[in-house]
C-alpha cells in the first residue's frame, strides 16, 4: 500500500508543479465559458470515461457539465469490445454530430495514451463546432506507441491545451519481477479535474458572480437549489 501511495504523491506532485500553467489557463478558459452561459463537455472512453462521472452531478459542483456518455464505449457493454471501437476511425462522427456543442463551450477530451482515432476525432469534431478543446493525457506514453488514427494523429497534437496527466506508457506505477501494475491515470485524472474546477468556482466568485454549484441532497433546502439549476441548463444537459 504504502508503494502505490508513495508513488501516487509523487504523480501528483509531479503534476502540480509542471502543469500550472496548462491548469491555470484551463481556469480561465473554463470561468468564462461559464460566466457566458457555455457549457462544458467531457469525453473519454473505456475507464477514462469515470472521469466524466466524477464530475457530472456532483455535490460542491459544477452544474454546468456535460458529459458524452457513449455506452458502447463503456465498459459495461463488453470491456473489451469498449477497446476495439475506439480504435475505429471515423466512429466518432457518428454520435457527435448531434452533440449540441457551441462557439463559447469548452471540450476536456480524456486519453491517456491519446492514440485512438475515438478521443482524437472527438476533440476534432468539438474544435469544428467551436468549442475551445483540451486533452487531459500523457505526450510521453502517446510518443512511446504508433497513432491508430488514419492520419496518425496524436490527442496532444490536435488539442487547443495539453494538460498532461504524467503517466508512464502502460499506466502503470509499480514493477515487480518485470511485471508492471498500478494504475495512476484516474487518480490523477480525478485530482486534475478537481483542482480545476474549484479554481473556476473560486474565480467566478471572485469575479462577483453566484457560481452555479450543486448542494448536497441531503442538505436543507437543496432540493429547490438545485432543481433552479437543472431548470437552467437542462436543455443543453439532458442527462439531468
Amino acid at each position: 500500500m504504502n508503494s502505490y501511495f508513495e508513488e501516487v504523491q509523487a504523480l501528483l506532485s509531479t503534476v502540480v508543479e509542471k502543469e500550472k500553467q496548462s491548469i491555470d489557463e484551463a481556469v480561465e478558459r473554463i470561468a468564462e465559458s461559464i460566466m457566458s452561459d457555455g457549457i462544458i463537455h467531457l469525453f473519454g472512453s473505456g475507464h477514462s470515461h469515470i472521469l466524466t462521472e466524477e464530475v457530472f452531478y456532483r455535490s460542491g459542483g459544477l452544474a454546468a457539465i456535460h458529459p458524452i456518455f457513449v455506452e458502447d464505449l463503456m465498459l459495461f457493454k463488453g470491456a473489451s469490445r469498449s477497446s476495439q471501437l475506439e480504435r475505429q476511425n471515423d466512429l466518432s462522427a457518428k454520435f457527435m454530430q448531434d452533440e449540441d456543442i457551441r462557439h463559447g463551450d469548452v471540450c476536456i477530451v480524456i486519453s491517456s495514451s491519446g492514440i485512438n482515432p475515438v478521443p482524437i476525432d472527438v476533440a476534432l469534431i468539438a474544435k469544428e463546432k467551436g468549442a475551445f478543446v483540451i486533452g487531459l493525457a500523457s505526450p510521453e506514453y502517446a510518443n512511446s506507441c504508433p497513432s491508430r488514427h488514419k492520419q496518425k494523429l496524436y490527442l496532444h497534437d490536435v488539442v487547443d491545451l495539453v494538460i498532461d496527466n504524467h503517466v508512464s506508457k502502460g499506466d502503470t506505477l509499480l514493477k515487480s519481477n518485470n511485471i508492471t501494475f498500478g494504475s495512476g491515470s484516474t487518480v490523477t485524472g480525478a485530482v486534475i479535474l478537481n483542482i480545476i474546477f474549484t479554481q473556476v468556482i473560486q474565480a467566478i466568485i471572485d469575479s462577483g458572480v453566484t457560481p452555479p454549484v450543486f448542494l448536497s441532497g441531503n442538505i436543507e433546502g437543496a432540493d429547490e437549489h438545485n432543481q433552479q439549476l437543472i431548470a437552467k441548463y437542462k436543455t443543453r444537459i439532458p442527462q439531468l
